[in-house]
């Protein structure tokens, strides 16, 4: 299983409190059961809201890229395809990152590991 995780659940890896907040997400990627992923869209739009003091991350954000791939997690980079696709069924979310990492999903073949009430149901999500 190829695994897109959602902001929330970087911000909590950054924190070091994954395991706390998603104990399920945690155990796919340990057992080795989920190959995980982190979008640069992820981790832009926690620079934006760490810059707009919204959100203390945990880490210095240039160091963050790198503690996730330490971590073992693979970060995707935002191509074409990823932009220009839609994700089917349309999302209720109007969150423009959202809409990315569904888009990427789609395109790369990934679930997204999502708590997000809007995100949840949609056929890309992954059931936790």
């Amino acid at each position: 299983m190829r695994v897109l995780l959602d902001t929330h659940m970087v911000i909590a890896i950054a924190q070091k409190k994954l395991t706390d907040r998603f104990p399920r997400v945690e155990q796919l990627l340990s057992d080795g059961a989920a190959s995980g992923f982190v979008s640069v869209a992820s981790l832009w739009e926690i620079a934006i809201k760490t810059r707009l003091g919204k959100l203390q991350p945990g880490l210095p954000l240039e160091t963050i890229p790198v503690y996730l791939r330490e971590a073992g997690l693979m970060i995707l980079p935002v191509d074409i395809p990823h932009v220009i696709t839609t994700a089917d069924p349309e999302p209720e979310t109007r969150d423009p990152f959202d809409r990315l990492l569904l888009a990427q999903c789609k395109v790369e073949g990934l679930q997204l590991a999502t708590v997000d009430r809007l995100l949840v149901d949609h056929p890309l999500a992954l059931r936790l």
